[in-house]
């Protein structure tokens, strides 16, 4: 069943908004460092459009992730997503915050292009992605990062509530 209609007080809302990722307003920021997970936006092989679930963390102004241990038909650079961005390097990163009550709802969008790095030499990334992920302390990713530059950051909020909630 779904919720009953929503009633915004469009005075509330924050408009969808192109800025870059210093120029996100606190809230969008917020929501950004508090989502446990984020989906990335890729092209495949073929050009179509795959969104993934990933880890991730923000270093000097960058998104990283890493292709981990979960199981997978391949790994590290063998995993199809790493193949696609070598091809085609253009993505976007998502995070969300949903709740049945829809004026609370917002995302964050993060357009760039996204580089495969190996993790030598990258302590601070995996140091910051071991603060985020308990797993990673344990076992730390053995790659390859994906490092995404953000060109244009896109967020949007149905009314002013608070972030994180």
């Amino acid at each position: 069943m779904l919720p009953p209609p929503c009633q915004v007080d469009r005075s509330n809302v924050s408009r969808v908004s192109k800025r870059t990722l210093e120029q996100l307003p606190s809230w969008a920021v917020e929501l950004l460092q508090a989502a446990p997970v984020a989906r990335l936006g890729l092209l495949d092989a073929e050009g179509r459009p795959r969104v993934l679930p990933v880890t991730f963390a923000v270093v000097d102004g960058a998104l990283w992730s890493a292709v981990d241990d979960k199981p997978k038909r391949r790994h590290g650079e063998h995993v199809a997503r790493v193949r696609w961005l070598r091809s085609r390097p253009e993505s976007a990163l998502t995070v969300d915050h949903y709740e049945d009550d829809w004026t609370r709802l917002a995302w964050v969008q993060i357009l760039g292009r996204t580089t495969v790095l190996d993790p030598a030499g990258k302590e601070q990334v995996m140091e910051a992605l071991a603060a985020r992920y308990p797993a990673y302390r344990a076992q730390p990713p053995r790659g390859p990062l994906l490092r995404l530059a953000p060109e244009r950051a896109i967020c949007w909020r149905a009314a002013d509530a608070e972030f994180p909630p």
